[in-house]
């Protein structure tokens, strides 16, 4: 039964697609903004069509990933999921699609194939160092990332 519950909530998480992320990525960085902001930005390190970022815009209002304030004649968006929340859902769905749950597959991969900064493998060290001691828990790892 646990199980089922868990399955039904997977499948009610929202899941945004790559172009999504870009512009959640836009407003995460700008607070709340037009969609004339969010095509500047993109269009920095991209090709992108301003129709084609408002109707982007327009369909993650209706899936609940921004708000569209409409009270002012330019609509502002803001973000309704926090960085850490996407994460969170991008990360589940690389488990589960590419690395068939294995934790370990994901993290021999990230290191082998991408250069870590002493820093950050000291970080990584520290970090599962407390995980192994029972400090950190699930709730605790993506309560940090928000």
């Amino acid at each position: 039964m646990y199980e089922d519950i868990r399955s039904m909530e997977k499948d009610m998480e929202i899941k945004p697609t790559e172009s999504e992320l870009e512009i959640l990525q836009v407003i995460w960085k700008l607070g709340q903004c037009t969609v004339r902001d969010v095509h500047e930005e993109l269009i920095k390190t991209k090709d992108a069509g301003y129709t084609t970022t408002l109707k982007l815009m327009q369909i993650m209002a209706d899936k609940g990933l921004v708000e569209r304030d409409t009270n002012a004649k330019t609509h502002l968006y803001k973000a309704l999921i926090t960085r850490g929340q996407a994460q969170t859902s991008a990360l589940d769905k690389l488990m589960d699609t590419v690395f068939k749950g294995s934790t370990a597959d994901l993290v021999i991969q990230a290191l082998g194939k991408h250069r870590a900064s002493s820093d950050e493998i000291d970080a990584i060290k520290n970090y599962l160092r407390q995980f192994e001691s029972g400090v950190l828990s699930r709730e605790s790892e993506v309560s940090t990332q928000e």
